[in-house]
């Protein structure tokens, strides 16, 4: 049995996976995501979410394709890891992402890069759909991969780009972006998230345990242990969530009424050993 239910909740509260169901909007999250769903539906081309390890961007990216997956006019792809070493198998897995089905045997490079073509404008021209290709772990593109991605951001009707393309990643890849001019130019939305502050944090950890369904009794932390979680965390979400769960984990070990500020303590020093 997991601990969360012997606590009475429904769901663990405070997994590390990127369930956009537990996806805690802060000013930033909100803020990042309404303007993509802005941009993607304006059709502006490239959109890209920076932060460091641990800020919340997979949760977001996930949280942004639930809402936009049911849409009748949008076409959601998503590529979890860009890294592919060559030109030829990046090209091939965007192919296998937008489950193009190319019949000759002895594929080119250009095969695939019409075959792409040819995709974007129906979907975008014929059809009238929105194509939305996201990229999580956007910093492992490599400068071949960053060109490709370029050259699909040119097909263009007057009006509207054909791809919206939204590359999620760590800082290290706005240095590359900016040395890339003719990519760096064609960025509608650039924003990075950052840790939360102090407030944010106890309302992640509040919001977190009533989607578990925590909502009804008394609070599981204490002032004081969410103090000492930001503390220790300085806000960053994956953080507060290992160190959340640890500690309900001791909760239910030491048949505590609450966590406190000890308990965090205590982990955070077993931690450093």
């Amino acid at each position: 049995m997991g601990y969360f239910k012997l606590l009475a909740l429904e769901k663990e509260p405070f997994s590390t996976s990127p369930d956009p169901d537990f996806f805690y909007e802060s000013q930033e999250h909100h803020a990042a995501l309404m303007r993509l769903i802005i941009g993607i539906r304006l059709r502006r081309g490239l959109s890209v979410i920076l932060g460091d390890v641990g800020t919340g961007k997979t949760t977001l990216s996930r949280k942004l394709f639930q809402l936009l997956r049911e849409k009748e006019n949008i076409v959601f792809h998503m590529i979890l890891d860009p890294s592919c070493g060559t030109e030829n198998l990046f090209l091939d897995s965007l192919i296998r992402t937008f489950k193009l089905d190319i019949k000759e045997s002895n594929h080119t490079i250009l095969d695939f890069k019409e075959a792409l073509k040819n995709y974007l404008f129906k979907k975008g021209v014929e059809e009238n759909k929105t194509v939305v290709l996201l990229v999580d772990e956007a910093q492992k593109l490599d400068t071949l991969s960053l060109e490709i991605l370029r050259v699909l951001l040119n097909y263009e009707t007057n009006e509207y780009k054909l791809l919206q393309l939204v590359l999620i990643g760590q800082m290290e890849l706005l240095p590359r972006l900016r040395e890339m001019k003719n990519l760096w130019d064609r960025i509608s939305l650039k924003y990075v998230l950052n840790p939360l502050d102090e407030p944010e944090t106890k309302e992640m950890i509040e919001a977190r345990i009533k989607k578990a369904g925590g909502d009804k009794g008394p609070p599981f932390f204490s002032e004081e242990a969410i103090k000492e979680i930001y503390h220790h965390t300085q806000g960053y979400p994956r953080r507060i969530s290992v160190l959340c769960h640890n500690a309900l984990e001791e909760l239910v070990m030491k048949h505590q009424p609450v966590v406190d500020a000890p308990i965090i303590r205590e982990l955070v020093a077993n931690e450093i050993k």
